[in-house]
């Protein structure tokens, strides 16, 4: 079992923190008021909004080094709402990679919604859970965190590859947004 920290207490903090626990994990919460608590877990979900990113590491970088630590963000630009914030060669994952080169840096949770995340299913499929990074040792023990959780999890290959989860994401958002999707609802992966 695995102990994780979760920066964050919002829908998708409250979601991932549901499904490591279904699974017999250990989970603590830190939101505002917990600046000066520490972090103890070996996977730390930064489940917060890409703008609070560089506050985060700027408060906890050195409490990071050594830990997995799990993307969730989706770099919108929330300003048009027409774009990713990040150059068109990068992600927001391969930024916090540079800014915590201690530590092991995976992107995944960003291409579900809390909704489907927390009732384990998008329709009559099992959410699944994308999971992109370089650290092989990294993705294998966060895949088998997130699939005792009763979600499935997928490796979807290296850290080049959360390029690709940020724009789907994005999309999805888009499409909840804009009312062409419920945000209960989601893609599915049959496999």
């Amino acid at each position: 079992m695995a102990h994780v920290s979760i920066i964050g207490t919002g829908n998708m903090g409250e979601a991932i923190s549901s499904v490591f626990t279904k699974g017999g994990n250990t989970v603590e919460m830190f939101g505002k008021a917990d600046a000066d608590k520490p972090i103890t877990g070996d996977i730390v979900v930064l489940a917060i909004p890409y703008p609070a990113v560089d506050d985060v590491i700027a408060q906890r970088g050195d409490q990071l080094q050594g830990k997995i630590v799990v993307d969730i963000t989706n770099p919108v630009n929330f300003e048009t709402f027409d774009s990713l914030a990040v150059p068109a060669n990068s992600s927001a994952t391969a930024v916090i990679t540079g800014k915590l080169p201690g530590s092991r840096v995976l992107k995944a949770f960003n291409t579900t919604f809390a909704g489907t995340l927390a009732a384990g299913a998008v329709g009559p499929l099992t959410t699944t859970v994308l999971v992109a990074g370089d650290d092989a040792d990294a993705k294998a023990a966060l895949i088998d965190v997130i699939s005792r959780g009763g979600v499935k999890a997928i490796d979807s290959g290296g850290l080049k590859r959360a390029r690709e989860l940020e724009a789907l994401g994005f999309l999805q958002i888009s499409l909840a947004a804009g009312e062409k999707v419920p945000w209960t609802g989601g893609f599915g992966i049959v496999a």
